[in-house]
């Protein structure tokens, strides 16, 4: 009898120890699961002994636009208090509204309100959009600031919009303005503005524009404001946003 009561306790102990090691198996492998991540985070939130910033805090948003300099394009009073910096495709018939709705608001707000254009082009709706911004920058070359508003406004009074221009007619246009026609065909060519075409695309997408027109107002204060789309100047409805509305609270 006692070997078989022996083989029993051998066994119910080995049981014991199995049904043991089955309940330490997940919570070790659990341990283990937290002591790598924790490595992990360490590791990736140290890279070349300079702490990096969350994720989240890279997602595109109106923080990230790039700050106005003397290189960007100003209608209005440069020490205005508020600033509107656009984001337009020059094919776009919403920013071609919003244009105008611009101009009303800057003469509205005498020196109060500066309006920034930067380019974003959308090649997949409006490829000669990119040709055309690289125009109105070969316009700013050739006679500065205020050709280069002189150039979009009369782009915008020609184009039907919706790549509808006939590329043909950029040298025509700078004629228009007062540009000579020959310096502006050779900039043009030259594709020398491309770079920067392309460098305010992606300004507009840091800053969390997925379309166009895509404007922020900075206040005084530094606080920015989406105006999101093509919004008309005044509303008659209460409540409705305007870019009026946002533009006296930028200046508050």
């Amino acid at each position: 009898m006692e070997p078989n009561m022996d083989s029993q306790t051998e066994s119910q102990n080995a049981d014991v120890s199995a049904k043991r090691r089955d309940r330490l198996l997940p919570i070790s492998i659990l341990i283990a699961a937290v002591l790598v991540s924790g490595a992990l985070i360490y590791n990736t939130g140290k890279q070349g002994g300079q702490d990096v910033e969350p994720t989240l805090q890279n997602q595109p948003g109106p923080d990230r636009m790039r700050p106005v300099t003397a290189d960007d394009h100003m209608f209005g009073d440069p020490n205005a208090p508020v600033m509107v910096v656009e984001y337009s495709d020059l094919e776009c018939p919403f920013c071609k509204r919003f244009h105008v709705t611009m101009q009303q608001a800057v003469t509205a707000y005498g020196g109060k309100v500066a309006w920034v254009y930067r380019h974003s082009p959308i090649d997949q709706l409006h490829p000669k959009a990119r040709k055309e911004a690289e125009a109105s920058e070969c316009a700013a070359e050739l006679g500065g600031n205020e050709k280069f508003w002189a150039y979009v406004d009369r782009l915008f009074a020609l184009t039907p919009s919706n790549n509808g221009l006939d590329l043909a007619k950029l040298p025509t246009i700078a004629a228009d303005v007062g540009l000579d026609r020959t310096a502006f065909e050779s900039c043009l060519s030259s594709g020398k503005y491309a770079a920067k075409v392309e460098a305010h695309r992606v300004d507009a997408e840091n800053a969390g524009g997925g379309g166009t027109p895509y404007s922020i107002v900075v206040a005084t204060n530094g606080k920015k404001t989406v105006i999101p789309g093509a919004l008309p100047l005044t509303s008659t409805n209460p409540g409705e946003p305007s870019v009026k509305a946002i533009l006296d609270e930028a200046l508050k």
